[in-house]
């Protein structure tokens, strides 16, 4: 449409230029094309620019809140379970234009989806926390919300970065960051294969058959989503117990370079 707007003028100057036209406008051609690339990446970087929010997802007592609370302050909290939202906005740095708007969400089975229907779209990145203890005995819980979250058309649209956050480290129990992704690719890749009814979007509407989540014919493994997927362990409550600090530098290289 705007090629077709500049049409008008394209024509004046190919009636304006006899000898030299030909060349004139090949030159013009040139710099419209430039422009018009340089104006869709604009509106492109303008669109993720819009999208401040980093969204804190998991299931209950995976230890979002905590997260969330020594992000904000680095002091420990005594924290229960979230039945709505918090909100606020992160500084990655003493830059204040560098920074995100963390937002906690529900990790209640009733609550998690709601949640993340109303702020999906808001997403710049996403920050799954895993429970690193409990992890082998709620792995399918833990498969089963990331495949709603990673099939939903707004997510796979946006393609917002992914860090899966393996917290609790500092407990002996705790899995490691290279067992949790194995087991959950091994988990989404049997989703993928024996979930038999067509999925639905949040708001409920079909999604036109079943979600290709990754590629046909090959085992899943996270490398082959359309957003860029890290790992990193850390530890709210940190080694040092309540009275230190947390362990989560991983957390806060990665918030600062999506920042």
């Amino acid at each position: 449409s705007m090629v077709g707007a500049l049409e008008p003028h394209l024509e004046v100057l190919r009636s304006e230029m006899p000898a030299a036209g030909p060349a004139v406008l090949s030159v013009l051609l040139a710099l419209l094309a430039v422009a018009i690339t340089f104006l869709i990446w604009r509106f492109v970087l303008g669109r993720r620019s819009s999208r401040k929010a980093v969204l804190l997802l998991g299931l209950c007592d995976a230890g979002k809140t905590l997260l969330f609370a020594r992000l904000l302050t680095g002091r420990y909290h005594n924290t229960q379970t979230s039945i709505t939202d918090s909100s606020a906005v992160y500084r990655v740095s003493k830059d204040k234009s560098a920074n995100v708007t963390l937002i906690d969400l529900p990790g209640h089975e009733s609550l998690r989806l709601q949640f993340l229907e109303r702020f999906k779209a808001a997403a710049r990145a996403i920050v799954f926390v895993v429970d690193s203890v409990s992890f082998q005995r709620e792995v399918k819980d833990v498969a089963e919300f990331l495949y709603q979250v990673l099939v939903d058309s707004t997510v796979l649209k946006n393609a917002p970065a992914l860090l899966i956050a393996c917290n609790k480290q500092d407990v002996t129990m705790a899995k490691s960051a290279k067992l949790i992704q194995q087991q959950l690719e091994k988990e989404l890749n049997t989703l993928r294969v024996t979930r038999s009814a067509a999925p639905t979007s949040l708001d409920g509407s079909a999604t036109g058959g079943p979600a290709q989540l990754g590629k046909k014919g090959k085992d899943f493994d996270f490398s082959q989503l359309p957003m860029k997927v890290e790992f990193v362990e850390c530890s709210a409550r940190g080694s040092k117990g309540e009275d230190g600090d947390a362990d989560f530098e991983g957390l806060e290289k990665w918030l600062a370079k999506i920042a």
